[in-house]
């Protein structure tokens, strides 16, 4: 059996298939919005009348997507008081290229290099619709892990398992080493997995794809909850699918 928490959790990395670059663009799967985000802008309220500002009515659209994370709040776990913070470019893109250029972290997300490389990364998805938000995860009040909470309903993935409405997938990784292998990863992955479906009230999984030659990281997983589906063929790796049902969240 694994370790019961991945030394690093970076396999649950994107991958190609999510936001990237040019090619993961030419490769999303087309926008339907859902009942929810149309009841938005329907006639004959406050929102409607609102929704003829065209900025406002995208940041509506981006934020009725993922049901707005930055205002989740915070929990307390068993290691401390976690937050998601979205990211800001300007703020932390020092930080999160720092991550990415750690061998151990490289070897599954692929964005070692320079700071352009994860910047184009993050811009992806800070200039996309919302389907996908990039966030620090900030702990006791220091950002200590990278986040991505995406549609993975909406998102290419959706092609390689029979997706719900309203799925939401997981990316992460813990940049501290000295948060690494000592249970962190999966105390986190259970803190996150019960925030969104706390505040995501149509979503009833959380779904993850950490790559299957990443076995710390897939054993972190089931320890936080979730049970393994199915294995996988992405465009560059071979992974685990983890799935957390809301039916059974309150299973050890």
């Amino acid at each position: 059996m694994p370790p019961s928490d991945a030394t690093t959790d970076t396999g649950a990395g994107p991958g190609p298939h999510l936001v990237g670059g040019a090619e993961d663009t030419l490769d999303t799967l087309d926008l339907r919005l859902t009942d929810d985000v149309v009841a938005l802008f329907a006639d004959g309220g406050p929102v409607a009348a609102e929704a003829a500002d065209a900025s406002w009515q995208d940041g509506a659209r981006r934020a009725a997507l993922l049901d707005s994370p930055a205002g989740w709040g915070a929990a307390g776990t068993s290691i401390g008081v976690f937050q998601l913070v979205p990211v800001r470019l300007e703020r932390d893109l020092t930080l999160i290229s720092r991550w990415m250029n750690d061998p151990a972290v490289a070897a599954f997300w692929e964005l070692a290099g320079p700071e352009a490389v994860t910047a184009a990364h993050l811009r992806t998805q800070l200039r996309g619709d919302g389907r996908s938000v990039p966030c620090l995860g900030v702990l006791d009040g220091v950002a200590m892990s990278y986040w991505e909470l995406y549609r993975a309903d909406l998102d290419p993935l959706a092609r390689h398992y029979p997706a719900r409405p309203h799925d939401t997938g997981l990316h992460l990784l813990i940049g501290g080493v000295a948060d690494r292998g000592r249970g962190v990863g999966t105390t986190l992955l259970r803190a996150v997995s019960d925030l969104v479906l706390d505040h995501r009230p149509c979503c009833g999984r959380v779904v993850a794809e950490p790559d299957l030659r990443n076995t710390p990281s897939v054993s972190a997983f089931l320890s936080a909850g979730f049970r393994f589906s199915a294995e996988i063929d992405l465009p560059s790796k071979r992974a685990a699918l983890m799935i957390r049902e809301r039916a059974l969240r309150d299973l050890p």
